[in-house]
């Protein structure tokens, strides 16, 4: 399955009851982002699984934090309210949260005036939204602990290059940073309710262009999505699979899979892109006043290139990877969705099996553990490395040793590309 935070939420403002005196004296510290001693520049290492972008963050005094980097999440959201421990937050008034999804409303408490740092980025009296559970479960599906989402602030406050290559975010202050065409090629974006969209992308076909208004979503695992509610109606490929399409922040997101042709973003084009549809009750229709947007573009497509957001400016920088640019866009051609589960993530599980699909054939069925994947333990192999095997290679063969009811067999199925 593949991951995507579509999370439109809004920071609520409270009443904090602060004194007249304190006020005074926060008003002598720093307020919002900033890089520390001044930097004008910082760089920050990353993490990268299941396409999704995972910093490490510190709030408070807490430990060291997952979090996923998302161009338009408008507030900083904990997902595992576990992660922070016996922090004594200052918890104020609980929120309704909407989003993609078929599940049912989530809710969040606002923890006030709280700090929050990225290496040397810091960030001084923060309101927070802390979900009261743990209702996404990202970490099963990244495969790694993640305990929350935030980004809208991040790409606000700086000029933030994403290099892809080296795994590496680079964090600017807008005075401090020019464009030059050696870092790539420039193009506009405006900035909606804290998202960032661009008409730099058109969709090919029969030697015409059709072009397409999108969200730039670094919160997106998949290559495209094409929301057919919107007014420019967007067929079905001839060709398309049902299937789980990844998570919304309202539960499943379903909808089916298919190729589009041709894409042209900016001034580069890529041919037959996995593209994902979602069903109108997981995505158009939760989403308000997106008559204007026909989709977004995720990380599978963003990674071939290394990408600079300059909010404030209302620009973007593409600059090609050449060896990713030539890759092929895939999905999984087993059948299988897998969760890690366990304490340390580490035990997998068979979450569910497209019907028809090569797992379907081989027998396999929900709640499969699986022991060993191709001679490779879970311990030896991430859920993230498991996904691109099961992308690759039409025709290759994947053995399985899976344990069912106290019982240990094997299954064996020959990857099939399904789109």
């Amino acid at each position: 399955m593949e991951f995507y935070i579509l999370a439109f939420v809004s920071l609520l403002l409270c009443e904090t009851g602060q004194s007249h005196a304190q006020i005074l004296k926060v008003s002598e510290e720093k307020f919002g982002f900033f890089l520390d001693k001044n930097k004008k520049t910082v760089r920050v290492p990353f993490e990268f699984y299941s396409n999704l972008i995972i910093v490490p963050v510190q709030i408070n005094a807490s430990d060291t934090l997952r979090f996923i980097l998302d161009t338009g999440v408008s507030a900083t959201l904990i997902t595992d309210p576990k992660a922070l421990g016996n922090q004594n937050l200052t918890m104020a008034r609980r929120v309704l949260l909407t989003g993609a999804g078929e599940g049912n409303p989530v809710y969040a408490r606002v923890a006030l005036d709280n700090s929050l740092s990225m290496g040397m980025m810091k960030a001084a009296h923060q309101n927070l939204l802390v979900l009261e559970e743990d209702f996404l479960h990202l970490s099963e599906y990244v495969g790694v602990p993640v305990h929350g989402i935030f980004g809208y602030e991040i790409f606000n406050n700086f000029v933030v290059t994403i290099d892809f290559h080296h795994k590496e975010l680079v964090l600017q202050k807008a005075e401090h940073y020019t464009y030059r065409k050696r870092k790539g090629e420039q193009y506009p974006i405006t900035i909606e309710d804290t998202k960032p969209f661009t008409n730099a992308v058109a969709l090919v076909a029969d030697g015409r262009e059709h072009p397409i208004r999108v969200v730039i979503d670094t919160g997106a695992g998949h290559a495209l999505l094409l929301d057919q509610t919107s007014r420019e109606q967007i067929p079905l490929p001839e060709k398309v699979i049902r299937t789980q399409l990844g998570r919304g922040l309202n539960g499943v997101v379903n909808g089916s899979l298919g190729r589009i042709e041709r894409l042209k973003f900016g001034s580069f084009e890529l041919d037959n892109i996995v593209a994902s549809f979602p069903d109108s009750i997981a995505f158009g229709a939760k989403i308000p006043e997106q008559s204007d947007r026909q989709g977004n573009i995720g990380c599978e497509l963003l990674r071939r290139f290394k990408v600079t957001m300059n909010y404030q400016d209302h620009y973007m920088v593409l600059k090609p990877i050449k060896k990713r640019l030539r890759e092929a866009f895939e999905h999984d051609m087993s059948g299988l969705e897998i969760r890690s589960l366990g304490t340390n993530l580490q035990s997998y599980f068979v979450q569910a099996v497209l019907k028809g699909s090569p797992a379907h054939a081989a027998g396999l069925a929900e709640g499969d553990e699986i022991l060993f994947i191709n001679d490779y333990s879970p311990q030896e192999v991430s859920i993230s490395e498991v996904y691109k095997m099961l992308q690759k290679g039409d025709g290759k063969v994947v053995e399985l040793l899976v344990k069912r009811d106290g019982k240990i067999f094997f299954a064996k199925f020959v990857l099939h590309r399904m789109i």
